[in-house]
């Protein structure tokens, strides 16, 4: 095909595509000597998603809180930021991997068939089991993709539908993107894969970012909050920022670049809810099993040391008091307290 209507078409798919899409970003960054760092902000047009920070041991009996149950027991362990007190948006394990759970409209889960028997998760415990049960990216695709059980939607406390798509990386940089898409699971899986955001759906969003890199990021990249122009952008600088072997800089590195994809404090758009401030980061260092986390209403950054940790199996769920302590910082590894399980939401089935 011709090169100008390739560049043109895409444009027109650029300048079409919706804007009412809520604004999380995620980006992995590769430095020297497998400093592998991934970063994500959590945007929602409330104030507060009550949110907390958890640890939870290995041999946790963990169970999905439908009306025919998915029951799973933690094979690792854990530190996950939670929302609602009802689900795990975000996390680390032992063994560095990820996982980062984003708003997606254009999510379609199967529908219920007589014949269907499989036990049902919702999307509030969709990266947790990932976190409990895997210790690299590509187990876990390997494991997802045999749909043991049915995903099933759930409505958020506001009242806005439960519709996400998950990302992934491990300690290697190994990433993996799973979306419901009309019923059907889909997943790409690679190194490759970066960056996430919202919609358009992830197999849309790549020749978007492959038509900005085609004119030269230096020159100029796309500056709005939308989700297409934030993809563009993460693309950009995540692997032309310094890539560095120093785990502190790599640190503030990814910082600096989710930054640059936050939505600031204050802007909401009529009409479009989901287009809303970016209300916390979390970065995780994957080679020294560092979890960092920041409130956009706080000054101080906050971060657990897994490696410190006692995830033995009977040590029970601990948590690090968030909602209501936004100047919480500096280092929280020995600041758990005991706490009771919460239950996941409950699901639209």
């Amino acid at each position: 095909m011709n090169s100008r209507l390739v560049t043109a078409s895409l444009l027109c798919v650029l300048l079409i595509t919706p804007s009412n899409s809520d604004a999380c970003s995620r980006a992995v960054y590769f430095g020297k000597e497998g400093q592998t760092v991934t970063g994500r902000t959590m945007d929602w047009f409330v104030s507060d998603m009550d949110t907390n920070m958890w640890l939870y041991p290995r041999g946790l009996e963990r169970t999905s809180n439908t009306k025919t149950p998915f029951n799973w027991k933690s094979k690792y362990g854990s530190v996950v930021v939670t929302i609602y007190e009802g689900a795990t948006a975000d996390g680390m394990n032992e063994k560095g991997l990820v996982a980062n759970l984003l708003y997606l409209a254009e999510a379609k889960y199967a529908e219920v068939k007589s014949d269907d028997k499989r036990p049902t998760l919702p999307i509030s415990a969709w990266a947790q089991y990932v976190l409990d049960s895997y210790a690299t990216t590509a187990e876990a695709v390997e494991g997802l993709r045999k749909e043991e059980f049915r995903m099933v939607p759930i409505l958020a406390p506001t009242g806005e539908p439960g519709t996400v798509h998950l990302s992934i990386s491990d300690a290697s940089g190994d990433s993996a993107i799973f979306e419901f898409i009309d019923g059907k699971l889909t997943i790409h899986h690679g190194k490759q894969y970066q960056v996430m955001t919202n919609s358009p759906i992830f197999s849309e969003q790549i020749p978007l970012a492959n038509y900005w890199k085609a004119i030269g990021g230096s020159t100029m990249l796309p500056g709005t909050n939308r989700a297409t122009d934030r993809f563009a952008r993460l693309s950009y600088y995540i692997n032309e920022a310094t890539q560095t072997a120093d785990p502190r800089r790599a640190v503030a590195t990814v910082f600096s670049i989710m930054r640059n994809a936050s939505v600031p404090i204050g802007i909401k758009i009529p009409g479009q809810p989901n287009i809303a401030d970016t209300l916390w980061l979390t970065v995780s260092d994957q080679k020294n099993k560092v979890y960092y986390y920041q409130d956009t209403n706080s000054p101080s950054i906050l971060w657990v040391k897994l490696n410190e940790l006692d995830f033995a199996m009977g040590s029970g769920p601990r948590k690090l008091q968030l909602d209501g302590n936004p100047d919480v910082g500096g280092d929280q590894t020995k600041n758990f307290k005991p706490a009771a399980l919460f239950e996941f939401l409950a699901p639209t089935e």
